[in-house]
């Protein structure tokens, strides 16, 4: 099986490349530097690494990368613009951006599967208030996720949103309620389950529905 992951540099990302190399899975994680560089938000930078894999299958695609600038940032002054252009270019736009690049990748596998990592906070049913920009950009990469796995699944890929749990990284800083090897187990059982009958589903790492 030959496994995509953007965003590996650190934290959940480095995780998953590690749990799937040590499983003996086939694993291309992207970083902005490195063997197999990637900029989520540039169209470019998509084109070429797509033409690096060589039309080769990807059998799961995982939308990893993310970025949260905006914590601290207060209603009356804060949340620049510059800050939802970014946030969404990297969490809604790189997504798509990826999936689109390596469509021809994933129609050439079987059974083909993509996850996308959005967060608990996208979810309109738990909105408890600030992170506007983060909460904004998650609730449409959760869209996003639906709408492709409605549009993919005649073609047999599967597409999975998941919250990965408050995890321990520089994002979820230590005070997280989970490590990144607890989220990165639950999140691999997640995807091996995943499959056309559950494609749209919004889960948490461990395997419970999300409420959108």
């Amino acid at each position: 099986m030959t496994i995509v992951i953007t965003g590996t540099s650190r934290g959940i990302g480095a995780g998953l490349v590690a749990a799937y190399e040590a499983r003996g899975e086939q694993v291309i994680g992207t970083t902005r530097g490195g063997a197999h560089p990637l900029e989520v938000a540039e169209p470019d930078s998509h084109t070429a690494f797509a033409q690096s894999l060589d039309g080769a299958p990807v059998d799961l695609l995982v939308c990893n990368a993310g970025v949260y600038l905006d914590k601290g940032e207060m209603l009356e002054d804060g949340y620049p613009p510059a800050q939802w252009a970014q946030s969404f270019a990297v969490n809604v736009t790189g997504v798509f951006l990826t999936v689109q690049a390596l469509l021809p990748n994933l129609r050439a596998a079987t059974a083909a599967k993509i996850a996308i990592l959005s967060s608990q906070m996208a979810s309109s049913e738990r909105a408890p208030g600030g992170s506007y920009i983060y909460r904004a950009s998650k609730a449409a990469a959760l869209n996003l996720g639906r709408n492709l796995a409605s549009d993919l699944m005649s073609e047999g890929i599967a597409v999975g949103i998941y919250h990965p749990g408050w995890v321990q990284t520089d994002m979820g800083s230590s005070a997280a309620e989970i490590t990144v090897s607890e989220s990165v187990a639950g999140l691999i059982e997640r995807f091996d389950a995943l499959e056309l009958a559950r494609t749209g589903a919004f889960e948490t790492w461990d395997g419970r529905p999300h409420p959108y």
